[in-house]
């Protein structure tokens, strides 16, 4: 095996990763027509593809059809970009798709990231979908337009299509050739393809690639490099006012009782407030402050006094939440079932030995680069909203309803995003600019200080997972039981996405579920789920990049070393035994071919490059997890090995080093793969040892970066990232590498000091601490 590498079913109900949500635009036909000198590419639903022309309908003010990619007369192309730009790269990856296909030269495309309509259907960034959604219908298109501009080639060079190729934007012929730019020039395009034709245009294989996974420059890079690039907080528009909000102690259950601005109007600048009533219920004791100027409106914010009736949800605690955790699943009966496999019950009645275990989280921020921003205009009849958000298509009819007007008559405007990570899904943000605006019938440019975006953060909820584990005679693991509860942001924020349990009894946040259905096989296994209620009530869960599987794996991983431990064997073994690719766990098409043998694969390949056997110095160790990524009809294989270092003074865990093996199918743009878990493997290692905050008194603790801590530069170890070489389906990588980390640093530190920690973060204290107990319990003669 080749490596290389450096040292639902729809929009209102429960979205899924399965091949019909994946081809979703392809179920459509295909409209390939001139208009205006521009060849366009453009799916249409067949029903309005058939009442005219291709070249008439794209031309048609009546309807406005998916426009993917056009070509100009000069031969430019220009792949429109339905995902948010945050630092991942995702256009250059989504257009190299489509000019892989194409046959065009890689220095001839441009991408624009559209604004809100709905022709473009969902428009959403997360849950590492890009690529995965993307890839097949846009490898379509490509291979349509391919097949006409070799037709069109064919027929001006007067030789056979048969004959002829597409490459570097050229139809070649032997010497002859003819160019893009003078096809569309002097040939008109008009063509309908069938949902069904289209799927028989020929996709290449890998090793006919001339653009997908070689290396090149990401598009987005030059304009960030040159200052032209534009984020939502450098937008500015006539006339408007700035704006910053007085946001309330807590999430829920504000309302304001008087405020006092007479400070404030001594400020120049300062221009008054509005106390904000909200119809969509989603900001509860709001006040909006103006000024001509952001400095003006930041002072006045802090000169005004602000106070609320009293309101019973600001005596929850982080203690509470997870105190209200252990007792939601220390009752069996009530768990959402999410897998069933054999009969644990009988398993556990069998067999005498057990092994439990409890794993926690505490409640984590997104904190973002850029903190949440927005403007609001209202101009001709619509709303115009200038903000990056990653979940257009969540967000607009949320702020529509705070607007209290249709939908059609908001549009948001989409910019570069400094920093998403899944705070950006559902742009609650947007609302209270909106409202701002509307109160003062004027523009509005609303900025969060760093202060403010932290306490109107959808902060990852704290959780709790129990584990009993049942071993038998032989040494084998006859039984796991696992039960876990969080808040969900799915509950919260997109209800119609819930999926039904296994038994159609109740509802599970999949976002929130997903990775405790993992491709170990266990004759028996079962999995209950919980929604801890109390957190749901004191704040809005977030999905913070990986969501469940960051605190799921963490627990899964971590475990599954426990009983490796408590059978004695070799915890890469152990797992490897349990990697039988058979019954339910062999994997399907045609995301999921090969099932469970390809994390098998990851697996042996990472334990010939480490090996976690050898002798260490004393305090030193290495530990492995593995993670098949978000979702288990998109799983993205990774195993990781860390190797750390522990002070037995001071308790601190140096990183040393990570070494990770990762199959990801096709890999479409490699510096994008490689930044990708690059960074999620650097936030792994935030979350697993500096990142976490608590709630007191109904609010977050940690407001900046004085009192937040996520990695630090000093603090960053070496990486060793390889993919394996694959002809599979491409599949994600934005988030897989954050949730393996944990898991193997924790399992580190147990070979490095024979302790095992059971909270994130583990800090300097817990582990000073747990060594600690360690001792004293040998010194009484009690084995840690």
């Amino acid at each position: 095996m080749n490596l290389f590498h450096r040292h639902r079913q729809n929009a209102t109900n429960k979205q899924q990763t399965d091949d019909s949500q994946v081809v979703d635009h392809s179920r459509r036909d295909l409209l390939i027509g001139t208009v205006n000198a521009t060849l366009m590419i453009a799916f249409a639903p067949t029903a309005l593809s058939q009442q005219a022309p291709a070249d008439v309908v794209l031309a048609s003010k009546s309807f406005s059809p998916t426009i993917w990619y056009e070509i100009d007369e000069t031969g430019t192309i220009k792949v429109n970009i339905i995902r948010a730009e945050m630092g991942q790269h995702v256009g250059t990856a989504l257009a190299k798709i489509v000019a892989e296909e194409l046959g065009a030269n890689w220095q001839d495309v441009i991408i624009d990231h559209v604004d809100t309509d709905p022709k473009w259907g969902m428009m959403v960034t997360g849950g590492s979908w890009s690529v995965f959604q993307s890839y097949q219908p846009l490898s379509r298109a490509g291979a349509a337009g391919r097949e006409l501009l070799l037709e069109a080639g064919a027929k001006h060079l007067g030789v056979s299509k048969g004959d002829c190729i597409a490459k570097d934007s050229q139809i070649v012929c032997g010497n002859n050739r003819v160019s893009f730019a003078t096809l569309i020039k002097e040939h008109a395009f008009n063509k309908q393809i069938s949902a069904d034709a289209l799927k028989e245009y020929p996709i290449k294989s890998r090793q006919h690639y001339a653009i997908i996974g070689k290396q090149s420059q990401a598009l987005d890079i030059p304009p960030k490099v040159n200052g032209t690039a534009v984020y939502g907080i450098d937008v500015e528009i006539p006339n408007m006012l700035y704006a910053r909000p007085v946001v309330p102690p807590t999430r829920f259950g504000n309302k304001v009782k008087h405020v006092d601005d007479t400070d404030a109007k001594a400020i120049k600048g300062y221009k008054g407030y509005k106390i904000l009533t909200d119809p969509s219920g989603w900001l509860e004791g709001w006040v909006a402050v103006y000024a001509t100027h952001y400095p003006a409106a930041i002072k006045a914010v802090d000169s005004i006094r602000v106070t609320y009736h009293p309101n019973p949800k600001a005596d929850v605690s982080e203690a509470d939440m997870q105190e209200h955790g252990h007792a939601l699943i220390s009752q069996p009966e009530n768990g959402a079932l999410l897998v069933d496999v054999g009969s644990t019950h009988e398993a556990q009645s069998k067999h005498s030995k057990h092994i439990e275990a409890t794993y926690t989280t505490s409640t984590a921020l997104h904190f973002q680069l850029e903190p949440v921003n927005a403007i609001a205009e209202f101009k001709d009849g619509t709303w115009h909203l200038h903000s990056g958000n990653q979940w257009q298509s969540l967000t607009l009819p949320e702020v529509a309803k705070a607007l209290e007007v249709d939908q059609a008559n908001v549009v948001i405007h989409q910019y570069y995003l400094g920093g998403g990570f899944g705070r950006r899904l559902f742009g609650d943000y947007i609302i209270p600019a909106a409202l701002a605006a509307k109160a003062m019938n004027q523009p509005v440019k609303m900025i969060f200080t760093r202060e403010d975006d932290a306490y109107f953060d959808q902060p990852r909820s704290p959780s709790v997972s129990y584990f009993k584990g049942t071993i038998d005679a032989n040494s084998s693991v006859a039984a796991v039981e696992h039960r876990f509860t969080a808040g969900w942001p799915t509950k919260a924020m997109a209800p119609g996405f819930l999926a039904d349990s296994k038994d159609g009894k109740k509802k599970i946040d999949m976002f929130s579920a997903s990775g405790s259905d993992h491709w170990y096989s266990l004759p028996n296994n079962k999995v209950l789920v919980y929604n801890n209620d109390l957190a749901q009530q004191t704040f809005v869960p977030g999905w913070l990049r990986s969501v469940g599987p960051g605190w799921i794996m963490w627990s899964v991983e971590s475990f599954m070393d426990e009983l490796a431990h408590a059978t004695k064997q070799d915890p890469a073994a152990f797992r490897r035994q349990l990697l039988t690719a058979e019954g339910r766990q062999s994997g399907s098409e045609p995301h999921a071919v090969g099932g469970a043998a390809r994390l098998r694969n990851v697996l042996d390949i990472l334990t010939k490059k480490v090996d976690t056997q050898q002798s260490l110095p004393k305090n030193e160790g290495i530990g492995i997890a593995l993670t098949f990524g978000q979702e288990r009809s998109m799983p993205t294989w990774v195993a990781l090995a860390a190797h750390v270092s522990v002070s037995p003074t001071s308790g601190k865990v140096t990183v040393k080093k990570l070494t990770c093996v990762v199959d990801c199918g096709i890999v479409v743009h490699p510096d994008g793969a490689m930044a990708q878990m690059e960074g999620s493997l650097l936030w792994g290692v935030s979350l697993a040892l500096h990142e976490s905050t608590e709630y007191k008194h109904g609010q977050v603790a940690s407001n900046n970066l004085h009192n937040y801590s996520p990695l630090r530069m000093k603090d960053v170890p070496d990486m060793d990232i390889s993919f394996v070489d694959s002809d599979e389906f491409p599949v994600g990588l934005g988030e897989p590498g954050t949730t393996v980390v944990a898991p193997a640093i924790g399992n580190a530190i147990f070979n490095a000091t024979g302790v095992r920690l059971r909270a994130l973060p583990m800090t300097p204290k817990q582990v000073k601490m747990a060594m600690n107990s360690a001792s004293s319990d040998t010194d009484k003669g009690v084995t840690a």
